[in-house]
């Protein structure tokens, strides 16, 4: 007979913890984890939090897995997202799912970005982020105060400057999407090289201006996809062309302005 497994005691686990744990287990960062990997990170969270104690009662972990899918994989695939996992944090610790009400649109979310990554590097500063946070609050017209802000502000530098260099990324923070709103979780396969990325905006910018229009970007990505044998159709290539074009300049698109979306590395 199995041993009896440690019943999962999360009342003190935060939000870092939990993105900590995520991170190491959403190794390809497509924003799900499933299987093997989802039974090994509740564990792992498990030993993330302090003061965890040993259930008395005989409960398998293998029932406490049943319990969680038919809980949270709302659409029966198998697979765990981030931001559904995220209903297990405690109600103060919650920003995730407190988030995923609040964002409307990917294409919001890179508007916001915009206004706040003014050299296009695909990073903001720490100091930025309460006017970026409020932007898409006031965007998705959801009511909020001072104090609130401060406390999601506060939560959101816990979770994303890892390193204390107050620069917080744009792949990191587009995490705060629900997998299917974060079109740029299907770049990252792919993430292309400088000289890769040179290659190619060079070949749709023609005219060698410094920007291709929304037209061009539409080739340029129908190209993509189907060099890297991903599955596309014509509305989710209208929403990333749409997202993508949120951080265009009255329709112009700028070099830097799509490296920080498909470029490993920024040449800024």
């Amino acid at each position: 007979m199995a041993q009896p497994a440690p019943h999962l005691h999360l009342a003190e686990l935060t939000a870092t913890q939990f993105m900590d744990v995520w991170r190491h287990f959403d190794s390809d960062g497509n924003g799900y984890i499933e299987g093997q990997e989802l039974e090994n990170f509740l564990e792992e969270l498990e030993t993330a939090c302090k003061g965890i104690t040993t259930d008395p009662v005989n409960f398998s972990f293998k029932g406490k897995m049943e319990e969680f899918m038919l809980k949270f994989d709302e659409n029966s695939d198998g697979k765990i997202e981030m931001l559904e996992l995220a209903q297990i944090l405690p109600t103060e610790e919650n920003f995730l799912l407190c988030f995923r009400q609040f964002v409307g649109s990917s294409a919001e979310f890179m508007s916001a970005w915009r206004k706040y990554d003014t050299d296009r590097s695909g990073y903001i500063e720490s100091n930025e982020l309460k006017g970026f946070l409020s932007d898409l609050l006031e965007k998705a017209n959801r009511s909020y105060d001072d104090k609130k802000l401060n406390e999601y502000t506060h939560t959101i530098l816990k979770m994303f400057d890892l390193n204390g260099d107050g620069k917080l990324g744009l792949s990191e923070m587009a995490r705060l999407l629900p997998v299917q709103e974060n079109f740029l979780l299907k770049f990252q396969r792919f993430k292309l090289s400088s000289d890769e990325f040179s290659a190619i905006f060079a070949y749709y910018d023609k005219d060698g201006n410094g920007y291709i229009d929304e037209h061009e970007l539409d080739a340029l990505l129908k190209d993509l996809y189907q060099k890297h044998k991903m599955d596309f159709d014509s509305e989710s290539l209208a929403s990333s062309k749409q997202s993508i074009m949120a951080l265009s300049d009255g329709g112009k698109l700028f070099r830097t302005e799509l490296e920080i979306v498909l470029c490993k590395e920024s040449t800024i």
